[in-house]
């Protein structure tokens, strides 16, 4: 495990949340990948940064995909919802992110 150095508030901002989902699930068992929400400006480096301060582990690869919102209708008026990032990030092989701690 990577030594921890403090995290600031802009890692915070980078990263948003993981995502669970079965398909997330089905990757992190195979591949030993995350999945997180990331902010939609943030690069692969910010969020390789990112996640080896909060959680101290070796990143290998950071995949990243934008999701275009989808457009709903809500109380008989229409709107959109917002767009969002996903990363799936790829740790070293033993290394471990415990997805209840540091987010």
């Amino acid at each position: 495990m990577m030594d921890k150095t403090k995290a600031t508030f802009r890692e915070y901002d980078i990263i948003r949340y993981p995502l669970m989902s079965e398909k997330s699930t089905k990757v992190l068992e195979t591949s030993n990948a995350y999945v997180f929400v990331v902010d939609v400006t943030a690069t692969k480096t910010e969020i390789k940064s990112a996640i080896e301060k909060i959680f101290g582990v070796k990143v290998v690869s950071v995949n990243t995909s934008i999701n275009k919102g989808k457009n709903k209708v809500f109380r008989g008026k229409p709107g959109r919802r917002s767009d969002f990032k996903k990363a799936v990030v790829r740790v070293q092989a033993g290394d471990k992110i415990e997805l209840g701690v540091g987010v």
